[in-house]
């Protein structure tokens, strides 16, 4: 709790001692003894950088402010609690990440393990992006809620009281720091959720939205938990709510979590960055949104055929057409975040800045809509007939607010001249009235006979009368001497006084009738959100489809040709993230052919060939292909064509879970069996390195026995790189082809092609590997000597050490006494 006291915010108890932690803040105390309160505060102005520490530590903040005018009132001012920041409901732009949607999440999971149904019986999940209005639910199975809480990593977790161990516990499974806030049973009521929920949406039918009341009972009783903590904590955002849309399975490529973390689609595994992931090197978005929706395109990718092909489209149109691309680019850029400001203009956060930044988006619309024109049918041209010009509130912001408004309304001066008579009679007088000056100032010029008379105005004395020293004793009787100074005295008079008084009553009248007249503008904004939220999404897929041509125009990507079939067939195809990270020319391009459907095509490629070799570079590429293309982006390759793929795996690379007690192996295993269990005939699985995390001959079993069921039981098209040169053997099976990353050997040095050719290879090439790696001359001779044994060639007697043995000890001291080595 943050108690506004004057110019500090001031925390109590141990609110004061925690925050101390969080801040860096001192603690202190107005009494002294054990009974003594503990206290802590900052600057007013430091509000909003504190705000960011305390909600990123998943702390929620209530803000506590002086109701009553300091000024005015005597004794105690009157305080309410006017602001509530959680962090699953933080909309201000210094709290969020522009990239990233930020969620509060309700959940009402099965019955407790304990429970006989609570294998069967569903969970309820529902989540809100505040800052964007975009409310979804849906009913999961018991299993797949740990991997629906990893695709969407909220910020806050909602659950009922009796719920909250479980709950815990389903975020520590799934990885995740979310906040867990516990709120009453009754608010996950499924017996009077969904009628409450359909109440405060308005009285909408949910079967309307798309609900089975019978089947969706749990979500629309989450959703009812959703919608009870906006009012609890931030009641417009109810108001910013379109509606609340259900979630299927199958409407998009599922992707897991493993997957998205492998392919590092959005962020990278190491840093956790944008940049170096497959979204930072498609984000060429001018707009915040624009860059959000990318990252919701690229986890999500399309399974519609006509969709894919609407979005491949437009890309290629913009690709075409670099001069209308550019020009939307350039109009895009500036406009801000829309969606987010929007959201702060509704909750009643908004300041005059940001209303003139949706004045400044709006009067951007017909000149987009003016490109726009230029396009034939498809989705460019849906864009521009949805595009509403918004003529009138950019024509209501811009005849009532200046250029470069300040951020607060409190800070003044942002209502354009012109625009109200009363408070422009208000700053005229607040600004000392300059024709009053000038005709007083006349006055006592001809009433004194005293020329270089002048009026005169400062902070610290208010209006005066200034007379030359040498002409003072010419000032009338009634003046009142004021001040000195070096070559002048200064005077007042009642009717100067008077002036004063009226001048600085005036400038808190003017403030007050811009924050009346700026209220009047913010509520009428506010009622248009639905048409801004319209526009923020139309702009934000103009901004993405201009961002995925430009990269593709850039790098000479190809359009994929998108098919019913089970195939993929890549010529000359690169990795698109190496792409931008290497020199030019540098990137080694490779084909890649997959089909399924097929007596005759190689549905599973075994990918032998050394480390650094690029086995994974290779079968990763072919991943992010498909992604890139069902995305709706073109692909980095010559020529392509992706069969649509519902369910996308890869399993690559090493990695323990400790924390649960997870052996890298048994990660593996988990990977492995859940890519088995959940892959159908028309996903892609790429796997490398299956069965290494044990000895050679359970891992090589294991190894055979995945590819064996991949190709006879599941029948997906699969990529599988191996070390396991034995495994070369299956590919007598029909489905089953051989490929190999070329190397070239120079006495003792390998070079790596990075090329990929039919065949399997022979060797695997480690030594040398190792050898690179830096390890030392005498290892690599051991290992060289070892693997000769155990190919077939008795091994030599290992040599005796040549390292100085260690000095030996001397003998303990006669006398008893412990000697440096005792």
């Amino acid at each position: 709790m943050l108690f506004r006291m004057g110019d500090f915010y001031e925390l109590f108890g141990e609110d004061a001692r925690e925050a101390a932690e969080l801040l860096d803040l001192t603690v202190t105390s107005r009494e002294k003894g054990p009974n003594a309160m503990p206290m802590a505060g900052f600057p007013h102005h430091q509000l909003d950088p504190q705000l960011v520490k305390l909600v990123a530590a998943g702390r929620r903040v209530a803000i506590c402010e002086q109701i009553d005018d300091p000024k005015t009132t005597k004794g105690l001012l009157r305080r309410e609690v006017t602001r509530i920041v959680t962090p699953g409901i933080a909309a201000d732009e210094s709290l969020l990440d522009p990239t990233r949607s930020n969620f509060l999440v309700a959940v009402l999971p099965s019955p407790s393990a304990g429970d006989s149904s609570a294998s069967t019986r569903p969970a309820g999940i529902a989540w809100i992006d505040v800052a964007g209005g975009r409310f979804q639910a849906a009913v999961l199975p018991p299993a797949d809620l740990v991997e629906h809480l990893q695709r969407l990593d909220p910020a806050e977790c909602l659950c009922d009281e009796q719920h909250r161990e479980l709950v815990a516990g389903l975020l520590r499974e799934a990885g995740l720091h979310a906040a867990i806030t516990a709120r009453p049973t009754w608010w996950f009521s499924t017996d009077r959720g969904p009628d409450e929920l359909s109440r405060k949406l308005g009285g909408v039918s949910l079967e309307g939205l798309g609900f089975e009341t019978a089947h969706d009972v749990s979500a629309l009783a989450a959703a009812h938990a959703v919608i009870c903590y906006l009012e609890e904590t931030e009641p417009a955002a109810v108001g910013r709510i379109g509606q609340l849309k259900p979630w299927r399975s199958g409407h998009a490529m599922e992707i897991d979590e493993a997957t998205r973390r492998t392919l590092e689609l959005v962020r990278t595994v190491s840093e956790g960055r944008r940049t170096g992931s497959l979204a930072g090197v498609l984000d060429r978005t001018k707009t915040p949104m624009g860059a959000r929706m990318l990252s919701r395109w690229l986890v999500a990718p399309l399974i519609d055929h006509s969709s894919i092909e609407r979005r491949l489209d437009a890309v290629g149109l913009l690709v075409g057409n670099a001069a209308l691309a550019g020009e939307i680019a350039d109009t895009l850029s500036g406009i801000g975040d829309l969606e987010r400001i929007t959201s702060r203009v509704v909750s009643g956060r908004a300041g005059p800045r940001d209303v003139e930044r949706v004045g400044q988006v709006t009067r951007v619309l017909p000149r987009l809509r003016g490109l726009l024109d230029r396009v034939g049918p498809g989705l460019l041209a849906d864009c521009r007939d949805s595009l509403d010009p918004c003529t009138d509130i950019a024509d209501r912001i811009g005849h009532t607010l200046r250029e470069s408004c300040p951020v607060y309304a409190r800070d003044g001066g942002f209502i354009r001249p012109g625009f109200d008579a009363a408070l422009d009679e208000l700053v005229e007088l607040a600004s000392g009235g300059k024709e009053w000056i000038t005709r007083y100032q006349a006055e006592q010029v001809e009433r004194t006979g005293i020329s270089s008379l002048k009026v005169g105005f400062n902070r610290v004395f208010g209006f005066y009368l200034e007379v030359s020293k040498t002409q003072s004793d010419r000032v009338p009787a009634e003046y009142l001497r004021k001040q000195t100074v070096k070559n002048a005295e200064r005077y007042t008079t009642p009717e100067l006084d008077e002036r004063q008084r009226q001048v600085l009553g005036a400038e808190d009248a003017a403030v007050r009738r811009e924050c009346e007249l700026f209220e009047d503008l913010r509520q009428f904004v506010a009622r248009e959100h639905r048409r801004l939220d319209q526009i923020a999404d139309l702009l934000a897929m103009l901004d993405v489809l201009v961002s995925m041509a430009t990269v593709a125009r850039q790098r000479g990507w190809c359009r994929p040709e998108i098919t019913e079939r089970r195939e993929l067939e890549l010529r000359d195809g690169r990795h698109p993230v190496l792409e931008e990270l290497l020199p030019v020319g540098t990137l080694v391009a490779n084909d890649l052919h997959l089909t399924a459907d097929s007596p005759d095509g190689p549905q599973l490629l075994l990918v032998t060939g050394p480390n650094m070799g690029g086995k994974s570079t290779y079968i990763r590429q072919a991943a992010l292909a498909v992604v890139l293309a069902q995305a709706g982006s073109w692909v980095p390759a010559a020529s392509a064509r992706v069969g649509i793929v519902d369910r996308l795996f890869a399993r690559i690379g090493a990695g323990d879970d400790l924390a649960r007690g997870a052996s890298t192996f048994l990660v593996e295993m988990a990977q492995t069996a859940r890519i088995l269990n959940r892959a159908t005939p028309q996903s892609l699985v790429i796997l490398d390195e299956v069965g290494r995390g044990t000895s050679t001959f359970d891992g090589m079993a294991l190894a055979q026995s995945v590819v064996e069921h991949l190709h006879d039981e599941i029948g997906c098209r699969t990529l599988f790189a191996t070390h396991y040169l034995q495994l070369a053997a299956l590919e007598q099976l029909p489905g089953v082809t051989n490929v190999q990353v070329l190397v070239q050997q120079h006495g003792d040095h390998l070079a790596f092609l990075h090329k990929v050719a039919r065949g399997a290879a022979d060797r695997s090439w480690g030594i040398h590997v190792a050898k690179l790696a830096g390890v030392p001359d005498e290892v690599i001779g051991r290992a060289r000597t070892l693997l000769a044994s155990l190919e077939g060639e008795p091994a030599p007697p290992r040599q005796p050490s040549r390292r100085p043995k260690p000095p030996t000890p001397p003998e303990s001291p006669d006398d008893g006494q412990l000697s440096l080595f005792g």
